[in-house]
Formats: structure tokens, sequence, C-alpha cells
């Protein structure tokens, strides 16, 4: 994808945590906790990495998008993220203890660059707009790839979006539920973007459906505008999506991340959308309702001028 997007800036290979998840959303919680000092290792070795990576290119400056090791002395690094308050699941006392943990980590860095709004809550409500913040925070409003289009293809009724992402098994585990219920409602025409750029088409679907493993940016964003609801993860950055283009939406927040979850239920309270739990997904039933929600009702201004004078002043201050 950065490929595609970028295809003239050079790229450099960062190994990821390699973090496994559970089949169950009963144990996700416990398996990623189990995980914590495969994590920890992972941190050093890309602390290590970018040490020796600096050594040959001698960055200016450093922008992590929630990589916790991408900090070393001598090198302004920067780290972005909207969960400031980490939702583990089991209590307002893990809570408080990882918050901790999680801002001992935030503060090493020269900023900390909250990828919300700062008013009224914002997106992400407690995630991003905790009791207390980092002493290096500094929201920087929505970011998106999206952008409204002009002269648009007008909403099709009865057309739905169905955007699959996040991380295996569970991405494949809810493709197959929505397949298997699409077949039966043919009053609506379903255009699938698996989420899966290395996967391949099932070898059936139904007349009603339509399928691509994966979408550019310019593809997502026409999927988006012309579908009437969009069928989804609650992951943020969809989320963030959605709010550019002002888009209704059904969420399905994958099972047991506590962080999806929550932004489902906050977004749902606020009488934005309609959410369902994966187990009790019924589209025949959730369509419909989920269509009597205004979701974003207006397109959210993108604030890329924001982001823009932040990242400007943080260039300027390096000279």
């Amino acid at each position: 994808m950065l490929r595609e997007n970028f295809p003239e800036i050079s790229q450099l290979d960062l190994p990821g945590y390699e973090v496994t998840y559970s089949r169950s959303g009963r144990t996700f919680a416990t398996r990623i906790l189990a995980q914590i000092p495969k994590i920890f290792r992972a941190i050093s070795r890309e602390r290590e990495w970018l040490r020796k990576t600096h050594a040959t290119h001698q960055f200016d400056l450093v922008i992590s998008d929630n990589r916790y090791g991408l900090k070393i002395d001598g090198l302004k690094s920067v780290i972005m993220t909207h969960q400031l308050q980490i939702m583990t699941g089991f209590g307002f006392g893990a809570d408080w203890l990882l918050r901790k943990l999680h801002y001992r980590i935030l503060e090493k860095f020269d900023e900390c660059w909250v990828v919300d709004r700062e008013e009224s809550g914002g997106l992400a409500g407690a995630l991003s707009h905790p009791i207390h913040l980092p002493v290096n925070a500094r929201y920087v409003g929505l970011l998106s790839q999206m952008r409204p289009v002009a002269n648009a293809t007008p909403i099709e009724n009865g057309r739905i979006l169905i955007l699959l992402s996040g991380p295996e098994p569970m991405r494949g585990i809810l493709e197959q539920k929505l397949l298997q219920q699409l077949a039966r409602l043919d009053k609506y025409h379903f255009h699938i973007i698996a989420g899966n750029p290395a996967g391949a088409a099932p070898i059936l679907v139904s007349a009603n459906v339509t399928y691509a493993t994966h979408a550019n940016a310019n593809d997502l964003t026409l999927a988006i505008t012309g579908a009437e609801l969009v069928v989804c993860r609650s992951g943020y950055s969809t989320l963030m999506d959605l709010a550019v283009l002002g888009k209704k939406a059904l969420l399905v927040p994958t099972p047991g991340q506590s962080e999806q979850v929550y932004l489902a239920k906050h977004l749902q309270e606020a009488g934005l959308f309609l959410t369902r739990e994966q187990a009790h997904l019924e589209l025949e039933k959730d369509i419909p309702e989920a269509l009597r929600y205004p979701g974003f009702e207006k397109p959210v201004t993108r604030e890329s001028e924001h982001i823009n004078e932040v990242i400007d002043l943080v260039l300027k201050n390096l000279k």
C-alpha cells in the first residue's frame, strides 16, 4: 500500500511485533497480555534497528506510528497515537496501571501527537481524552487519506459496502459469516473490500455480491462515497475515514478487542451508529436498523492544515 501511494519515497523494512491473535473474543485480551514480554523484546530490537539505520541515513526527525522503540538519544522523535488510555477490559485498576506504564514510554519521546480533536471528547472519547495527559501531548486532529469527491456518483439505495480489516483469524471469520448471509438478501447489492491483498476472491459468490481483495485510496473513497451503508469494524482509522466522508455504518467490533468495543459502544450511545457483536450479527435485521441511525451526517472537515502546521513547527525547531 505504501509503495503504491508513495512510489518515489525510499522504504526501509522494519519487522513487526509478530503478535498472534485468538480465535475467541473471550481469550483475546489474555492472549495479548501473555505476549507482553515478546512485545518488549521487539521494542528493544527496533530501538537497536533505529541506531544502526540512523548511523547510515542520518535522519533529522522520526515520526512513529505507535512504534515504541523508535526513540534514541540525539534524534528528535515524535510518537503518534489516539489511544492514551488503553482499555484492558479488566477494570479501572488495570486501566490506571497500564496508563501509567504507557505514559512512561510516551513521555520518552520529544512530542506525543494525539490523533483526535481536542474539543468535546473528540471522536475517540475517553481513549484520547483521559483525566490526565502526557506532559508532551498535543492534539493534531483527525487524519485520513480520504477526501470528499467532487461530483461523486450519487448514493445508490440498497448498495452496501462491506469493509473487512484487522488481524487474522478474526478478519476471515467475519468474512465467512457475512458470505453465508448475503445470498438470501437479494434486495441489496453488496460490494466487499476484503482488506487482504495477498488473498484471493472466493470461487463462488452470489449474483448480488462483488468482491475485491483490496482497494487503493481512490477506489476506496469512491466505494465508501457511493454506498448507502458501510458494514465495518470499529477500528479508529476506519472511523476517521467515515467521519471525513460523512457516512452511515453498521459497526462490528473485533471480539475481545477492548478498544474497538469501547469505540462502537461510545458512538452508539452518542446516537450515531448501530453496533452489533459479531456473534449476534444478522444483516437482514441489522441493515434496516443501522440505516435509521444518522451516522456522520456531514463530512467532518479534513484537518490537514492543522497537522501541516504541527509538522512545520517541528521542522522549524530542528534548525
